[in-house]
């Protein structure tokens, strides 16, 4: 006797009811504004109509870093609800109060990506917190969540994963971003709550903070669709039919302006570089004293500065350590083959991101 599948229940999230085959945007009270007014977590969610995993997409976790909304944006011209498989939950400003500031944090001053898992009583931050966990984190099999670099920097797009997951390697390679980069878990950080609560998260990094990057957004709209597919939610090609090796990294290093003055960059992410490449020169005001910048690492650049002036000890160039670039593109017989030639071969080291180093 054949069997028939099950059709999926209706969807229920805060105070809604979505039907299978439907989308709804809601808003999630989160606190009260200094005007007296609500301020609410904007979400859509995509119900379909067959049985499938709940995963959501997130972005402006940092207000200033606005990417990856338009990435969920442009996401929403290629999914209709009564054709998928599963639940999508969309976020495209969590941080809304930095979103409408244009600044990286929230009113309180606190970075929302230290702040997890916070707590409905506590500060704006921890209640912005504590709701995303709640309505959407808790909810859902799988995360992808959207970044940029910090002001004046730019980031090539990059898959940021927790090491030793096999199961996240395989979503970053059908991702396909340039890179994967294996990043340690940092405390009060969505990623690693999300990993204590057995949620395995993709991090995007793409492009640079209050700009739209047509390239970075290319990247992360098909990137994301072709996770969905190779998790069974949309009919699309993941993309690993044809594997080659991708470039893939455990560590990486800071380049500093030797002196202050105005910088001459003739490198830039995306490119490959060799221990002792030229980078960039860094100048007087007059292009007087010029000292020379040179890759201490062979690899491939990252990230970068966007802004020419500089002082002396400013991160100009952020470069990932590949200890085998021979090997990348290379093709492989399988995915399995293509993760492990693409192996870091190296220990890991502790990575620092723009914030952090500036």
């Amino acid at each position: 006797m054949e069997t028939i599948a099950r059709p999926p229940e209706p969807f229920v999230i805060h105070d809604r009811t979505i039907a299978p085959g439907t989308s709804e945007i809601l808003s999630i009270p989160v606190s009260q504004q200094v005007t007296g007014l609500e301020s609410s977590l904007a979400l859509k969610v995509l119900h379909g109509n067959r049985r499938g995993p709940a995963v959501f997409v997130s972005a402006a976790i940092h207000g200033d870093e606005i990417v990856g909304t338009a990435i969920i944006q442009r996401l929403l011209d290629h999914l209709l609800p009564d054709e998928m498989a599963g639940t999508l939950i969309l976020a495209p400003a969590v941080n809304i109060y930095g979103f409408a500031a244009h600044s990286r944090y929230l009113p309180d001053r606190r970075d929302l990506n230290r702040s997890f898992p916070g707590h409905e009583n506590g500060s704006l931050a921890a209640q912005l917190a504590h709701c995303f966990l709640t309505h959407v984190i808790d909810r859902c099999a799988l995360g992808i969540d959207m970044h940029t670099a910090a002001v004046h920097r730019y980031n090539l797009p990059q898959v940021r994963i927790a090491a030793d997951s096999p199961y996240l390697s395989e979503l970053a390679m059908a991702f396909g971003a340039p890179i994967t980069i294996e990043s340690p878990l940092r405390p009060g950080s969505m990623r690693a709550l999300a990993a204590e609560r057995d949620t395995p998260m993709l991090l995007l990094e793409a492009g640079e903070a209050l700009r739209f990057d047509r390239f970075a957004i290319e990247v992360g709209v098909k990137g994301v669709l072709r996770v969905l597919a190779h998790i069974g939610m949309i009919d699309e090609s993941d993309g690993l039919e044809a594997v080659d090796v991708p470039m893939r990294a455990n560590r990486s290093t800071w380049v500093r302006a030797p002196r202050g003055g105005v910088s001459r960059r003739v490198r830039r992410s995306g490119d490959v570089v060799r221990k002792g490449s030229l980078l960039a020169v860094v100048g007087g005001l007059f292009g007087e004293d010029g000292v020379e910048i040179v890759s201490p690492i062979e690899g491939v650049i990252i990230g970068h500065a966007t802004l020419p002036v500089v002082n002396q000890g400013d991160a100009m160039f952020h470069i990932a350590e590949i200890d085998r670039l021979d090997r990348v593109g290379e093709h492989a017989g399988s995915i399995i083959e293509a993760l492990a030639a693409s192996e870091p071969p190296l220990p890991p080291a502790p990575q620092l991101d723009e914030d952090e180093v500036i």
